[in-house]
């Protein structure tokens, strides 16, 4: 591997299995163009001949279709590809398999839009948005393991960036993002970033999955590390369904994401059945009435996964595979429970005696079923009863195995469930009398509890990653976004009047920003504008710089002056934002007025103000903070300024200040 995820021209089982998904989402889409041009031709023409050709054709091309989604169906079947190759007598898990994409090349793009955008030269950012390409193309192939999930959640973290850097809602890119759905193999081509985001999130799931379903399950640690991965992936998929709720693959649509969190969470349950076997089961009443409980509470949850994909459409959707396999399990581990409970009732008798109430049982724990029910029912019938009801499930999970050709491949699978088949029936052999007439009862369903259940991990990944914009340069972001329209930077020379520059500054958060400008003074005539941001002195960008920065790269101007390079917001009265639609807190979050007071009886030129530091409005409570200042007043310079009225302050009115915004 390198430090970029893994190589993709490696030859292991899962790197040929995606690059299979990746072939066949090639040829559907080859298909499914031929089938629209098809279908508009049928749809244009008149003549019978060529209307009797196009519906032959179809026919071949939808013939195509069906075998390309029949091989992806085997590929999303193939999951003894996954699972950790020590694992002989465990049964198999399903994975998801990764969402694949187009490579994309963001060059040309960002170069253009850094020239016309920021006035800045896209070619020195060369190395940016190398590093960028290169990150997405690791996201592709990442390993399976935490460093594959770090490579995921870096470019997820990167991407709000990105949309806040490059892409307006009032200009389109030119970028198209494409990914195929993961179970259909269907194409989705948009410019909207989002589309990127809610990929990425689905993979970051699918590799969790990934890294479960490799877990060595023979091993305590194994199977915490394969729960706690299951979980962490039905939480990324949670976070997927709740944030992204109109996404156009069907594979991320919100009912097959609850499906997929159901079976990821039923998976998890049955990993912490297997840890609480792992040590072995006691035949001791107790210990077997706690089996009976897990394993009830497994197929349960099995049985809810099956009854989500038996619904239109995701049964259109998902693999059969997948159904019958979380069908097969449900009988699997409902029959299981029968088995424990039948062993704890033939082989305690005393415990459920006549007349002898059983010992207080510990915490959480109870009987399956119904005591008072056993205990009037003849015995052994109680347990005779669900020692039959677990031999039937064992021969319907067995039937229900046979009809799935994929399934029929897991040897492993089909050799627990034989072995499992073959313990209750000698059991139910040995118990069998002649001289018993109570065949007849029927075992009543066993009580579905555990005391550990899986749950959605709902902090994931990605909440915790922290990075680096790639095009920091450009400056803050706050200011610097694809949302703000700026003009070009221009020049401005700046000379000492009387050791004064003829304004001051305010700058925190970063930039510079001009405030209480002179409109006499020498840098006013210039150009320099009040609000202007300094974004470079002389040689030196200054995007980055606060205040007192800009100030030690000024203290030192002569005579002849310095040249600063400044730029202008160009849409000075922006619109008022809307109001929110989200709540926080139960609060909706709304905007208020900005109420700034001007002097109308002077005229700019005839207005005299005494030079004092501009404020800084801070936090909800508009506290002021006094700026620094450009004057650079002597001991011989302190008398009267050639300002001397007293300058109004006011609240902040750039729309970059959030205190002035509520």
């Amino acid at each position: 591997c390198s430090p970029l995820g893994c190589n993709p021209l490696a030859l292991t089982g899962r790197s040929k299995l995606q690059n299979e998904r990746a072939s066949l989402n090639q040829q559907i889409i080859r298909q499914m163009r031929m089938r629209a041009g098809a279908e508009n031709l049928l749809r244009a023409t008149s003549n019978n001949k060529v209307c009797d050709m196009v519906v032959l054709e179809l026919s071949y091309i939808n013939s195509n279709l069906q075998l390309l989604m029949e091989q992806l169906e085997g590929l999303n079947s193939s999951v003894e590809v996954y699972q950790n190759i020590q694992e002989t007598s465990s049964i198999p898990l399903i994975p998801l398999g990764l969402k694949e994409t187009k490579e994309m090349d963001f060059s040309v793009s960002f170069k253009d839009f850094i020239l016309e955008h920021y006035s800045e030269d896209g070619s020195s950012f060369e190395e940016e948005i190398a590093d960028l390409m290169d990150l997405r193309q690791a996201c592709r192939t990442p390993s399976r393991n935490d460093a594959g999930i770090e490579i995921l959640a870096k470019y997820f973290s990167h991407i709000p960036l990105l949309e806040s850097r490059f892409f307006s809602a009032t200009r389109q890119m030119g970028i198209f993002f494409t990914w195929y759905d993961s179970f259909t193999g269907v194409p989705v081509c948009q410019q909207n970033v989002s589309l990127e985001k809610a990929s990425i999130l689905f993979n970051i799931g699918a590799l969790y999955t990934q890294i479960g379903t490799r877990c060595n399950r023979q091993t305590g640690a194994g199977l915490q590390d394969a729960i706690t991965a299951f979980q962490k992936a039905a939480g990324v998929l949670h976070h997927l369904k709740e944030t992204f709720t109109h996404t156009p693959s069907y594979d991320m649509s919100p009912s097959m994401l609850s499906m997929l969190i159901k079976m990821m969470l039923a998976q998890a349950q049955e990993c912490l059945f297997e840890k609480i076997a792992l040590s072995g089961i006691r035949n001791e009443f107790f210990s077997l009435l706690k089996m009976a409980h897990e394993a009830a509470k497994v197929g349960d949850t099995y049985d809810q996964v099956h009854q989500s994909m038996s619904q239109t459409p995701i049964k259109d959707n998902v693999p059969f595979f997948w159904s019958t396999m979380a069908q097969v399990k449900t009988h699997h581990y409902r029959s299981l429970a029968h088995y424990f409970l039948a062993t704890a009732l033939l082989d305690h008798q005393p415990m459920l005696s006549p007349g002898t109430p059983p010992p207080p049982s510990p915490p959480l724990l109870h009987l399956p079923v119904n005591s008072s029910s056993l205990l009037h029912l003849p015995t052994p019938s109680p347990g005779k009863a669900h020692l039959r009801r677990a031999v039937i499930g064992h021969e319907e999970g067995l039937r229900i195995h046979s009809l799935c050709r994929h399934l029929r491949k897991l040897d492993v699978l089909q050799a627990i469930l034989q072995a499992s088949h073959n313990r209750s029936l000698a059991k139910f052999n040995d118990n069998n009398r002649e001289d018993e007439f109570t065949d007849y009862l029927e075992a009543p369903d066993i009580i579905c509890e555990s005391i550990n259940q899986s749950i959605v991990f709902v902090k994931h990944q990605t909440s915790s990653v922290k990075v680096t914009d790639f095009f920091r340069r450009l400056g803050p972001l706050s200011v610097f976004s694809a949302k703000q329209r700026w003009t070009a930077p221009r020049t401005v020379r700046l000379r000492l009047e009387d050791r004064d520059l003829g304004f001051t500054l305010r700058g925190d958060p970063v930039p510079v920003q001009v405030t209480s400008l002179d409109p006499l003074c020498p840098a006013a005539v210039d150009g320099l504008k009040e609000g202007d941001y300094i974004v470079a002195v002389g040689d030196a960008d200054c995007k980055w710089m606060v205040v007192s920065d800009v100030m030690r790269l000024l203290k030192d101007v002569d005579e002849d002056g310095i040249d600063i390079r400044v730029v202008s917001l160009m849409d000075s009265g922006l619109p008022m934002p809307t109001k929110s639609a989200t709540y926080c807190g139960g609060i909706s979050k709304t905007y208020s007025m900005i109420c700034l007071a001007f002097d109308d009886d002077k005229s700019p030129k005839g207005r005299k103000v005494t030079k004092k530091g501009s404020f800084l409005s801070w936090g909800v409570k508009n506290h002021l903070k006094s700026s620094s200042t450009l004057s650079l007043p002597t001991a011989d310079y302190s008398g009267t300024l050639p300002w001397n009225k007293p300058c109004p302050t006011f609240p902040s009115s750039s729309p970059y200040n959030d205190s002035a915004l509520y």
